[in-house]
């Protein structure tokens, strides 16, 4: 019985020192085959530059301020201050107009004007250029529609604007409107 008793009695004592070598109290210590664990790879580092060429995002991107486009600089004004100058064209129809007037031939002088016109239709000149035209041709009412035209595109020619309101006083004069003359002349005086 002794004998017995002791065979338990070391079989307890041999079971609990394997069961105390089996667990640690921080888990199980897994030794590989061989000895000692191998090493794991190093994770990457983030400090110091980097060999590859960074790449920007649209949103990481510096802003870059360009100059504004500025208007260009024109000496021309945006709207017109001044009656349209003469192409060479419409100028030699003048020059012919004007050596018809001379002649008497008031009708083939309008017709050149009128050509004259239709070339330059913003012209002041042209306009006036008819307006002596008519009177030529005694057409007063037709001179000084058209002189009235030429006084709206002289703009801020104040000698064109001068010599139009003098031409509008002849013909106000000759159609009999002495006080519509007396107005033309007090306007071209005020210039």
């Amino acid at each position: 019985m002794n004998m017995c008793f002791l065979f338990r009695a070391g079989a307890v004592a041999a079971l609990l020192t394997l069961a105390g070598c089996a667990s640690s109290p921080g888990g199980s210590i897994y030794v590989p085959i061989g000895g000692e664990a191998s090493r794991a790879p190093e994770p990457p580092r983030t400090t110091g530059e980097s060999q590859e060429p960074k790449v920007w995002r649209k949103s990481e991107q510096p802003e870059v301020v360009e100059p504004a486009e500025t208007a260009p600089d024109t000496s021309a004004p945006s709207y017109r201050d001044s009656g349209e100058s003469l192409s060479p064209a419409a100028l030699s129809l003048v020059r012919e107009a004007d050596s018809l007037l001379r002649q008497g031939d008031a009708p083939a002088a309008i017709a050149r004007l009128e050509r004259a016109q239709r070339i330059a239709p913003r012209s002041a000149e042209i306009y006036f250029k008819l307006s002596e035209a008519y009177v030529a041709s005694k057409q007063l009412g037709s001179a000084e529609q058209f002189t009235l035209k030429g006084l709206s595109l002289a703009g801020n020619d104040t000698s064109l604007q001068r010599a139009g309101w003098m031409l509008l006083a002849d013909i106000r004069r000759a159609r009999g409107n002495v006080a519509g003359a007396d107005q033309a002349e007090a306007r071209a005086a005020a210039l």
